[in-house]
């Protein structure tokens, strides 16, 4: 398998599960997040994680081969930022939070290097 089609493979599946995320979020937590902040914290989560769904999209379709850095951290920051915010909501561990920042740090990492990158273009 090439590596465009990994890309594209990760990008549709990050993009499935931030719908399925959002879906399950609206209407199968609603219930046991009721009186909570939890489904504030679910929402912020499912907002990142489509949101960089659709850029790692447009970075696999659109950009040359040295953006790989950039979608990669996008990636990262998926997991980690939202995963971290997901983990949070469902398990009221709020240490979790201080993994948080780390991967809004991968988000800004790969915009970036996106700006970065745009100078050579």
């Amino acid at each position: 398998m090439n590596k465009l089609r990994i890309k594209l493979r990760i990008a549709a599946l990050m993009g499935f599960i931030g719908v399925a995320l959002g879906a399950f979020g609206a209407h199968g937590l609603s219930n046991r997040f009721a009186g909570t902040e939890n489904m504030e914290i679910w929402k912020t989560a499912v907002f990142y994680h489509l949101v960089h769904a659709v850029v790692l999209l447009a970075l696999a379709l659109a950009a040359p081969p040295r953006a790989g850095a950039a979608y990669w951290s996008f990636l990262i920051g998926i997991v980690v930022f939202c995963g971290s915010l997901y983990l949070m909501a469902l398990s009221n561990i709020t240490a979790l939070g201080a993994i948080t920042p780390l991967g809004g740090a991968a988000f800004l990492l790969g915009w970036g290097q996106i700006f970065f990158k745009a100078r050579q273009v």
